[in-house]
């Protein structure tokens, strides 16, 4: 009989002890371990002679197919991508609740279901709230199938089943494999689910779009090994009440990270901003105090930018400083300069400065 066993398990990289801690050892993370309860399972042997060997090939014979990408039906998500979805790939999406992550991919759903078959698993949502969003987005198509399921081991024999061309795990936090005694959404479990859907999507060529919560940081929930594991990493960013949102790529295996893609949520879903500078800037006012247009790249793409700033007496000791869409210390460096070289007394101000539209300046 498997013995319960206590353990505790670094949110950020997965180190596991068998004790707490208050620093994790490995990324130097303060209070990041949690406790998990597994089953030890029965030791069982096997000797390296019963195992298959691995082929071995030299480097310089290996030969590179072809690599297919399948268009998205939106281009500002083909540009993120690098050119549209690569097969046997393991994609992850994270962003806040709300943001539009399920939008975005139901149409990407209703798109790539014209010349292939589409299996979406619902872990929070019923297929009949599903639907009703489809119908919304003009998404519901019939070579999209639907099931609500969160065991994983049932899901591994659906996707066997139906042998779709395209996957989408929404979310998997609410995933979780019954080999595992831990709570759904817990290191081990999107640990071990992850891998598994890793193994099925490049066995069986199948894409794999995986939806991921994110934490009050702004991170993607769950161990950081989650990251290492996937393909591509995209978060989606905006304002909830404001209709633009920013999809970015922090890591891509198969193309670029500089790109952004921009969206307007509407009434029938995500449409593409093909010009976000004349979007951003329409309506500005002209000669405007505390307000200037700064152009940047984004990937290959220049923007421009509208910069507000805010500058009145303050009321404190020390006064405030708060920057939104750019770096702190480049704010307190240029208003140093400001100071120093322009002779603009800056000291007993309150200072507050905006990136309009979401966007960051991260040019040096």
């Amino acid at each position: 009989m498997a013995k319960l066993r206590t353990k505790y398990v670094c949110s950020e990289c997965g180190y596991e002890s068998s004790g707490w801690l208050g620093k994790c050892p490995s990324c130097l993370k303060w209070n990041t371990l949690v406790e998990e309860v597994y089953e030890e399972p029965a030791r069982q042997e096997m000797k390296a002679a019963d195992l298959p060997l691995p082929s071995v090939m030299p480097l310089s014979e290996i030969e590179i197919p072809e690599t297919l990408r399948i268009k998205t039906g939106s281009e500002e998500l083909d540009r993120v991508l690098g050119g549209g979805l690569v097969p046997a790939s393991l994609i992850l999406i994270g962003g806040e609740p709300g943001i539009g992550k399920s939008t975005l991919i139901l149409q990407v759903c209703a798109h790539v279901s014209r010349t292939g078959k589409v299996l979406y698993v619902s872990g929070e949502e019923s297929v009949s709230q599903v639907k009703l969003r489809a119908d919304r987005l003009y998404a519901a198509s019939p070579t999209v199938f639907m099931v609500s399921e969160t065991s994983f081991e049932k899901i591994e024999k659906t996707i066997e089943k139906e042998k779709p061309d395209f996957a989408v795990i929404d979310s998997i936090q609410t995933v979780y494999s019954e080999m595992l005694s831990s709570a759904p959404g817990s290191v081990s479990q999107v640990r071990e689910v992850t891998a598994r859907l890793l193994r099925i999507a490049k066995k069986n060529g199948i894409t794999v779009f995986v939806v991921g919560h994110v934490t009050k940081e702004g991170a993607i929930a769950g161990p950081r090994v989650l990251e290492h594991m996937v393909d591509t990493v995209l978060y989606f960013e905006g304002e909830r009440h404001q209709d633009f949102r920013i999809l970015r790529a922090v890591k891509n295996r198969y193309g670029s990270t500089n790109e952004i893609g921009i969206f307007e949520m509407s009434s029938s879903g995500l449409k593409d901003v093909a010009n976000p500078s004349g979007l951003m800037l329409e309506g500005r006012a002209r000669d405007q105090a505390g307000s200037a247009v700064a152009g940047l790249i984004e990937g290959t793409r220049p923007i421009l930018v509208e910069v507000q700033a805010l500058v009145c007496p303050t009321s404190f000791g020390m006064p405030r400083r708060q920057a939104t869409g750019m770096d702190y210390n480049r704010m307190t460096m240029l208003m140093a300069v400001l100071e120093k070289k322009v002779g603009m007394q800056l000291s007993s101000f309150d200072a507050y400065v905006n990136a309009a539209g979401g966007f960051r300046l991260d040019e040096p």
